[in-house]
C-alpha cells in the first residue's frame, strides 16, 4: 500500500481553543496566522512543520515582550 507523502494526517493542529486574533491576525492561543489556520487541513507535513516552527518563534517573541 502506497502512502501519500504530501499529506500528513498525523500532525495535530496546535489549536488550544483559545482563539483570539491580534491586530496582525495572529491567534493568541496557537500563534498561527489566519492564513495558516485556514490552510492547515490541506498543508503537507513539511508545511505544517514550518507553521509549527513559526508559531514557536511568535510565542517566544510574545512571551519576551510581555514577561
Amino acid at each position: 500500500m502506497a502512502v501519500n507523502q504530501d499529506k500528513d494526517p498525523i500532525t495535530q493542529s496546535p489549536c488550544i481553543r483559545q482563539c483570539c486574533l491580534d491586530a496582525e491576525d495572529i491567534c493568541m492561543g496557537c500563534f498561527r496566522s489566519i492564513t495558516e489556520i485556514m490552510d492547515w487541513q490541506k498543508s503537507t507535513h513539511a508545511q505544517k512543520q514550518d507553521v509549527l516552527a513559526n508559531c514557536a518563534l511568535r510565542k517566544q517573541k510574545h512571551d519576551a515582550k510581555y514577561s
